[in-house]
């Protein structure tokens, strides 16, 4: 690997939100078995919800993550199922973190937390790193390789590895529209009418779902790890919070919804998650044929899938702007955030007119 290309490698930041080392030091010595080993902490700046942080300790790079403070929605930030999930992806799916150990004592940390092994490698943000250039010839590779992965998701056999008890696949996108539809409603801070408008045609016009696969639901460019060597190999998936069995065209709906392309209105692709309006990359309607190529999946419906992904991504950033308003993070990325819930809630609109 060149001196460039080492420095693509996604860094941790200095620490924002601090965590209690004179708790944690004692505790990861003896549940990792390294007596006397001295604990240096970063935090790595991406991601809105879950906190995710890099500890230096004995050598070994280890990553921990936990929920982010004053987090009221215990459901969304359940440390102990995300470790579960990668204990039972991580024997059959490569490209997943190995989780090394799981805190139920929320007497250390405030709250559980897990500690998984760092996948090193480069994530994608809206901003590339320095020296890092896509021509239109990688961009489109990238692209591809973003949709067989997701592709590779939805091929994992549920029942071999215990998946299928994430979830009830049955019903799922009609609990889906309501469980959303109620969130948003337990998390409004402003009048925004097209939420209510994208919500009530939701649930008028909800498909039939094929066989149920694994979901990421949150799956997009800066959630992957790319070998800097090879931008096109994706070494890991990342963030396996939301993680569930259902539809997976409901998978496919939220990744389109973070693939923003060059002509998308101002306020969209300020939310961009990826270089994904690079020239040469996919567009929304190429990724999702793509995808259809490579699974067999129909695409009769990918109006209300993409409407869904959008409206649920709204709702997300709703709940992160509420704990902005009410002083449980001080991070100025969410002061935006609703500004972000307008847009969305404009691109869901434009979906479900086919645009």
């Amino acid at each position: 690997m060149t001196a460039t290309r080492d420095h693509w490698i996604d860094a941790a930041k200095p620490v924002r939100e601090a965590l209690d080392l004179e708790r944690l030091t004692p505790y990861l010595q003896q549940a990792l078995e390294m007596p006397g080993a001295e604990i240096a902490v970063e935090q790595f700046p991406g991601g809105h919800s879950n906190l995710t942080y890099l500890l230096k300790m004995g050598g070994r790079e280890l990553v921990l993550r936990r929920p982010p403070f004053g987090a009221q929605i215990k459901t969304a930030h359940d440390m102990g199922r995300e470790f579960t999930i990668l204990g039972l992806l991580a024997p059959v799916y490569p490209r997943v973190p190995r989780p090394l150990l799981l805190c139920d004592d929320e007497a250390v940390l405030g709250a559980r937390f897990y500690v998984m092994e760092r996948v090193r490698g480069v994530v994608l943000r809206s901003r590339l790193p320095a020296g890092l250039e896509l021509d239109a010839p990688l961009a489109r590779r990238l692209s591809q390789a973003a949709a067989d992965t997701l592709a590779e998701l939805h091929a994992i056999d549920i029942d071999a590895t215990g998946l299928r008890a994430l979830g009830h696949p049955d019903g799922y996108v009609l609990r889906q529209v309501e469980g959303w539809t109620k969130r948003y409603a337990a998390a409004v801070t402003d009048d925004i009418p097209a939420m209510e408008r994208v919500a009530t045609w939701l649930a008028a016009n909800m498909p039939e779902s094929g066989p149920p696969t694994l979901l990421h639901n949150d799956f997009k460019y800066d959630n992957l790890v790319l070998d800097p060597d090879d931008l096109t190999r994706v070494r890991g998936v990342l963030d396996w919070e939301m993680a569930t069995v259902g539809d997976p065209l409901m998978d496919l709906g939220t990744a389109l919804c973070y693939w923003v392309e060059a002509n998308d209105p101002p306020p969209v692709r300020a939310f961009a998650f990826g270089p994904t309006a690079v020239p040469g990359s996919y567009t929304r309607q190429e990724f999702a044929e793509h995808y259809a190529r490579v699974t067999g999946r129909s695409l009769e419906h990918l109006s209300f899938y993409r409407a869904f992904g959008l409206f649920k991504t709204a709702v997300v950033a709703q709940q992160i702007y509420l704990r902005f308003v009410r002083g449980h993070s001080k991070d100025p990325r969410f002061a935006m955030m609703i500004e972000g819930v307008r847009a969305l809630a404009g691109q869901a609109e434009r979906a479900i007119a086919g645009e």
